[in-house]
């Protein structure tokens, strides 16, 4: 089981020798070496990055060399103590960004260094910015009704407790499914494995716990699909990227943006490095476009989404979300059973949202290495993207990072 919001199994059997990994890594970091030197003259340089405004600066008193220097101190002690190989960080408000900051290298070794255009898996970031956010527009469009019985849309989920189960169950994490299971051992194609999450029986009541499953949000995803006639990704793409300006957030990168994505793990299970595909394996065995994982996306992209959200739904003139809708999904359902909103996790003090957010701070992780928190509270975000499973998913000193950086900012800005 994962250690880090996610949940996976962990990969089992014999993993291949050292001498074979080692080769595997040189070929991956010549590889990035040369597809960096390949892509020159071809990618366009960075995106211009919008600035927090003056008159805004000076009202709320941001100190933003020092915001600028704390993110790079907390990313540089990261990368000496060897939590990721690389990473950026992304901090601003509602009108712009205060400060970001790049570190590292794409991988251990010999390897070019990240930026703020730099393609990372997302993992489970997936579930909040392309499947909550999709649930979200569909929900104020009346199309979907997060009271209902889940049966409403997926009629053949049937079995014991399964008619009791709504919509915000799933989003909540409080249907009753156990956390995970592994598909990609059990099946042989993506029809296979979402029958078999629509089999798979509750494991408890539901409303009586809270256990964070992979499997509920695959169910979302059926969910939306059967609602909005499109894929996810489609849907996601159509309605949610392409209105904000994310014209680098996408399932399936094309391989121009290969020479940009940051590699993730050696899996054993596929026997070779993992790069521009997604990481998860039961997204890949569900064509790698989950509802679970397989988003790939740049600080640059994620930093407008995090402005949207600040906005109450809009930005540059463009409304994606109403802020009544915003409001409802992003604050904590239940507080007795957790502290999960629809779709979202919420700054408690003790999760990767630090300690020092306000409580109307939402949030989300991911397997890889990745987190996003929004603070309307302080008129705050905080993006930490990471390939910390490179090469291995053992390197679990990512928590510490996000919390530190957590509090850094927040520190600075209230």
């Amino acid at each position: 089981m994962r250690h880090d919001t996610d949940v996976r199994g962990m990969n089992s059997g014999c993993g291949p020798s050292l001498r074979a990994f080692s080769r595997a890594l040189a070929r991956a970091t010549l590889f990035l070496v040369a597809g960096a030197c390949s892509a020159r003259g071809q990618v366009a340089g960075p995106l211009a990055l919008p600035t927090v405004p003056a008159e805004e600066l000076e009202a709320r008193r941001l100190p933003v060399r020092r915001i600028q220097d704390t993110v790079a101190l907390v990313l540089n002690r990261a990368v000496r103590d060897s939590a990721f190989p690389g990473g950026v960080a992304i901090v601003g408000t509602h009108s712009g960004i205060l400060a970001h900051h790049a570190v590292g290298k794409l991988s251990w070794g010999n390897s070019p260094a990240p930026d703020e255009r730099t393609l990372w898996d997302l993992a489970s970031l997936t579930k909040v910015i392309a499947l909550t956010s999709a649930v979200m527009h569909l929900s104020q469009q009346g199309k979907l009704d997060v009271e209902a019985p889940v049966q409403r849309y997926l009629p053949e989920w049937r079995g014991p407790m399964k008619s009791q189960v709504r919509v915000k169950d799933l989003l909540t994490h409080s249907s009753g499914l156990p956390s995970w299971r592994p598909l990609y051992k059990e099946t042989e194609t993506r029809d296979e494995a979402l029958r078999l999450v629509i089999s798979t029986p509750l494991e408890a009541s539901p409303g009586s716990r809270m256990v964070y499953s992979d499997l509920g949000a695959i169910l979302l995803g059926q969910i939306v699909e059967r609602v909005s006639g499109a894929s996810l990704e489609q849907y996601a793409a159509r309605n949610i990227f392409e209105p904000l300006g994310m014209r680098e957030t996408m399932f399936h990168p094309p391989p121009k943006f290969l020479p940009r994505i940051a590699p993730t793990e050696y899996d054993p299970w596929r026997q070779r490095l993992v790069r521009g595909e997604v990481h998860d394996e039961n997204a890949y065995r569900l064509g790698g476009a989950s509802s679970h994982a397989g988003l790939f996306s740049t600080a640059v992209d994620l930093s407008r989404i995090a402005r949207m959200y600040l906005n109450g739904g809009e930005l540059d003139g463009v409304r994606v979300l109403d802020s009544a809708t915003i409001a409802r999904f992003t604050r904590a359902e239940n507080r007795q059973l957790s502290h999960r909103a629809l779709g979202w996790e919420t700054a408690n003090g003790a999760n990767s949202g630090g300690r020092r957010m306000s409580e109307r701070a939402f949030g989300h992780t991911g397997f890889t290495g990745t987190s996003i928190w929004i603070d309307p509270g302080h008129d705050l975000f905080v993006i930490l993207l990471t390939n910390r499973v490179h090469p291995t998913r053992e390197n679990r000193k990512i928590s510490g990072v996000r919390i530190a950086l957590a509090d850094a900012v927040s520190s600075l800005v209230q």
